[in-house]
């Protein structure tokens, strides 16, 4: 193989892992922030249980002063009662008691409405904080193996960057410029084989011509279709497939 292919091939094999890790590094953040945002889901809806079972018992103990309130009435209306000696303002006080003990009736059935709305949002209450205490746990555990993965891939990533610039010096500057040409705008997979007559990037069908010259490894070859630099290796197959 011609040696600038091969320290291509290398500096290839080095940018491509650098990429690789560079991108599982760009995914470690997000994943992150996810996790924070479920966590935080969980305690936001907690804290919404928490509120409806306050709004419930407030409601409910509005309700007793009505009752209270209604209670005192009565009490106010029955003595009005044990003090008139008029039957027309006996009878009307009279029909302001049962009023009363309607209002506190049908008070009482919407007290029990209550008691049990919030006895469900008590259990709720229960499910909420049990979900929430879950996403927690999750949550740091998850972010304490993303902090060491992520250590992990900041050290792998400074060791491959370490000599890449090394490796990088050691191609032809034209052939390196090339490369770094190709990469900004095929992406990173440029040093391509010959397998069957087609590119093996493009894996379009190459002159016979281009395959001969590939196969001398006597110069750079590029696709006549893509502009990828060519490669060809004994075990490679020139024959067009059929």
């Amino acid at each position: 193989m011609l040696e600038t292919i091969e320290r291509l091939l290398i500096l290839q094999d080095r940018d491509q892992k650098i990429r690789r890790v560079q991108g599982e590094l760009a995914h470690i953040e997000p994943q992150r922030q996810n996790l924070k945002t479920k966590a935080a889901a969980a305690q936001t809806e907690l804290e919404e249980a928490r509120l409806r079972v306050k709004q419930i018992e407030s409601a409910r103990k509005e309700l007793e002063l009505e009752v209270e309130a209604k209670k005192l009435m009565i009490a106010r209306y029955a003595n009005q009662q044990f003090q008139t000696r008029k039957n027309e303002e006996y009878r009307a006080l009279a029909h302001e008691i049962e009023t009363c003990k309607a209002a506190i009736f049908k008070i009482e059935d919407k007290e029990i409405e209550l008691m049990e709305q919030g006895e469900a949002a008590q259990k709720e209450v229960l499910r909420c904080m049990q979900a929430a205490n879950d996403a927690r746990k999750l949550a740091e555990e998850q972010e304490a193996r993303l902090g060491a993965r992520e250590q992990n891939l900041q050290k792998e990533l400074a060791a491959l960057e370490a000599n890449r610039e090394a490796l990088a010096v050691a191609v032809d500057d034209g052939a390196r410029a090339r490369y770094e040409r190709l990469v900004r705008s095929k992406g990173e997979n440029v040093v391509v084989g010959v397998q069957h007559g087609v590119c093996g990037g493009c894996h379009m069908k190459l002159p016979p011509q281009l395959l001969v010259t590939c196969q001398g490894e006597k110069e750079l070859v590029a696709c006549s279709n893509c502009g990828r630099i060519l490669y060809y290796t004994r075990d490679m197959n020139l024959a067009v497939a059929e």
